[in-house]
């Protein structure tokens, strides 16, 4: 097992990196076109998207918490978890951080009213989309076998639901019990 500090270090630098240039960066850049607007008071749309970047910020450390703490690893692909991660949110949904960087994303296209960063948070769930389709699903099914096979079964890809019988269990085991 690996020191748990330079785990919560790896995974802070990669949420630094990866997401924070893809919430960061990348939007800062994107509206300095003049495309977007600063927000001079908060209207309910504005609200509306503070509470959607704190929600989707909120899901994605919470997820980031489980792969450091139960799976061993980092979001990044090349030290990704070592353990199937089934608890916390993966109960309800198999791609929870990528949906809380959307939610992000959508939250910031409604603070700034800007039809840029609309398009930009369409593309980025799209890149998403793919990559978990092409890449992700693939290597997970190949490194943990007929456990993630039976998770995709019983978890859905996008939209979350309640685990019901013969689905997640509060510590991530899949069970068939009523």
């Amino acid at each position: 097992m690996r020191p748990r500090a330079f785990l919560w270090l790896k995974a802070l630098l990669f949420t630094i990196t990866i997401p924070g240039g893809a919430l960061g960066l990348i939007p800062g850049l994107l509206i300095s076109d003049g495309r977007g607007r600063v927000p001079h008071g908060l209207g309910v749309l504005e609200i509306l998207g503070l509470a959607l970047i704190v929600a989707g910020a909120g899901l994605y450390a919470s997820c980031l918490r489980q792969f450091v703490q139960v799976g061993g690893g980092t979001p990044a692909p090349i030290d990704a978890p070592r353990a199937l991660v089934a608890v916390g949110a993966y109960r309800y949904v198999r791609n929870p951080m990528y949906l809380g960087v959307v939610a992000a994303l959508a939250g910031e296209t409604m603070l700034f009213r800007s039809p840029t960063l609309a398009a930009y948070t369409v593309l980025m769930g799209a890149a998403f989309h793919l990559f978990v389709m092409l890449y992700e699903e693939p290597n997970l099914r190949a490194r943990f076998g007929e456990g993630y096979r039976r998770y995709q079964t019983e978890v859905p890809r996008w939209l979350p639901r309640r685990p019901g019988p013969g689905r997640m269990t509060d510590d991530g085991r899949l069970t068939t019990d009523n």
